[in-house]
C-alpha cells in the first residue's frame, strides 16, 4: 500500500494538498520502510494537472493532508484515493497513525479553503 504525506519540509502536514509540491511517499512493499522524498513539478501539482500520462504519486491509496479542497477531494475520488484530513501536524506521526489504523487528529479550520473553493467554481477540474 502506498501512502502519501503532503508536506512543505518532508517534516511537518501541509495544507493544501491540491497545491503541494513536496510529498512523503511510504510504500509498504519497499525494503526499506523509509518514506521516498517527492518533488512535483509545477505541471504536475494536483491543482494544475492535466491527468495524462504518469504521475509520480501513481497508486497511492491514501493521501494525508491538513486541508483540501472538494474538487482535489473529488479528483482523488474518482482515481480510488482515500484523503484524510488531519490536525496533526508531524508527519511521522501521521504515517504511524494510519499504519496503525488509529484516528488521526480532527483538521483545523483552514480559511485559504474558501479562497479554493471559488477558484474550483470555475476550474476544468
Amino acid at each position: 500500500m502506498k501512502i502519501a504525506i503532503a508536506t512543505n519540509d518532508y517534516t511537518q502536514v501541509s495544507g493544501h494538498a491540491g497545491q503541494a509540491r513536496d510529498w512523503l511517499l511510504y510504500d509498504s512493499d519497499a525494503a526499506s520502510g523509509e518514506p521516498e522524498r517527492i518533488r512535483l513539478s509545477k505541471a504536475q501539482v494536483f491543482h494544475d494537472w492535466e491527468g495524462e500520462g504518469p504521475h509520480p504519486l501513481d497508486e497511492v491509496a491514501v493521501i494525508v493532508a491538513a486541508s483540501a479542497g472538494e474538487g482535489f477531494r473529488r479528483r482523488m475520488d474518482k482515481r480510488g484515493v482515500q484523503v484524510l484530513l488531519t490536525g496533526e501536524r508531524d508527519a511521522a506521526r501521521a504515517l504511524r497513525a494510519v499504519l496503525n489504523d488509529e484516528v488521526l487528529p480532527d483538521p483545523t479550520f483552514d480559511p485559504s479553503l474558501l479562497l479554493c473553493g471559488l477558484r474550483d467554481l470555475f476550474s476544468k477540474h
